[in-house]
């Protein structure tokens, strides 16, 4: 997995820190409905206690991701 870049490369201290797998923060994430970047990252620090790198690097993922991005 060394060759991950990007938001990604932050998903396997994600997954440990917090003990729940990139899945869940992802519907979260699209469970909150249309959102600026940083509204999410937002929900995602105070609701969740998710520190600010980490929420940013989900946040621009599952965006990427649901935009048809890599």
């Amino acid at each position: 997995m060394s060759d991950v870049q990007g938001p990604a490369s932050y998903f396997p201290s994600i997954e440990k820190k917090y003990g729940r797998p990139i899945e869940h923060w992802q519907q979260i994430i699209r469970a909150a409905g249309p959102r600026r970047h940083m509204e999410l990252v937002a929900m995602l620090k105070n609701e969740h206690g998710i520190g600010h790198g980490h929420a940013n690097a989900l946040v621009a993922h599952t965006l990427r991701e649901d935009s048809g991005g890599a």
